[in-house]
C-alpha cells in the first residue's frame, strides 16, 4: 500500500501573526475538511505551531481521535524581519533564486528544506494516511520541491484551505475545489 500525504494549508484566519486565530468563515472551513476526510483513516496528524493551523484541524483531530502532533518545523517562512513595502516583489524573487535571503529572513531554499525534512521523516514512518497542516508560502515550497514547475503564481493561486495530495514519484494534486 502506498503512502498518502494529505498538505493542507490553514483556513481563512484574522491575520498573520502565530496567534492569530481563525474567521467564523475558517471555522466553518475547519468543519469542511472532516466532510472531505469522512472516508480517509487517519493515521497521523503533524501541525504548525500557529494557532490558525492547529484551529484548522481540530476538528477532525476530534472526529478521529487523533493527536495533533505540532513541529516548529511547519511554522510559516520569515521572509524578512524587516519592513518590506515591495514585499510582493521580494516574494517573486526568491521563488526564481531559491538561495536570495532578506534581512533576518529565510532563504526559499532553507524554508523548502524545513518542511521537506518534516515530509520524509513522516513518509519513513508506519503511518499510511497522514495530515501535515502548514502555510502558504512553506507550502508552496514543498509542492516546488517535488514539481520544480510550481512557482510565484501557483503561489498566490492557493486558497485557505487548500489539500493537496503527495506521494512518492507522482506529480502533486490539488484536492480542494474551487469553493467561492
Amino acid at each position: 500500500m502506498s503512502k498518502n500525504m494529505y498538505i493542507i494549508r490553514h483556513c481563512e484566519a484574522e491575520g498573520q501573526p502565530p496567534e492569530s486565530k481563525l474567521t467564523e468563515k475558517g471555522f466553518d472551513q475547519a468543519r469542511t475538511l472532516v466532510e472531505l476526510f469522512s472516508n480517509t483513516p487517519i493515521d497521523r496528524i503533524i501541525s504548525s505551531p500557529f494557532i490558525r493551523a492547529i484551529q484548522s484541524i481540530e476538528p477532525l483531530s476530534k472526529k478521529t481521535n487523533s493527536i495533533i502532533e505540532v513541529d516548529e518545523r511547519l511554522a510559516e517562512r520569515t521572509l524578512s524581519t524587516e519592513d518590506l513595502p515591495d514585499w510582493l516583489e521580494k516574494l517573486k524573487a526568491t521563488y526564481d533564486d531559491l538561495e536570495l535571503k532578506y534581512e533576518g529572513g529565510e532563504s526559499s531554499r532553507e524554508a523548502m528544506d524545513r518542511i521537506v525534512s518534516v515530509v520524509e521523516e513522516a513518509l519513513e514512518s508506519d503511518a499510511e494516511n497522514i495530515i501535515i497542516v502548514t502555510h502558504g508560502n512553506i507550502m508552496s515550497l514543498l509542492l516546488k520541491n517535488y514539481q520544480e514547475s510550481f512557482g510565484f503564481e501557483d503561489w498566490k493561486s492557493l486558497r485557505n484551505p487548500d489539500v493537496f495530495l503527495l506521494k512518492r514519484g507522482v506529480v502533486p494534486v490539488r484536492l480542494t475545489q474551487d469553493s467561492e
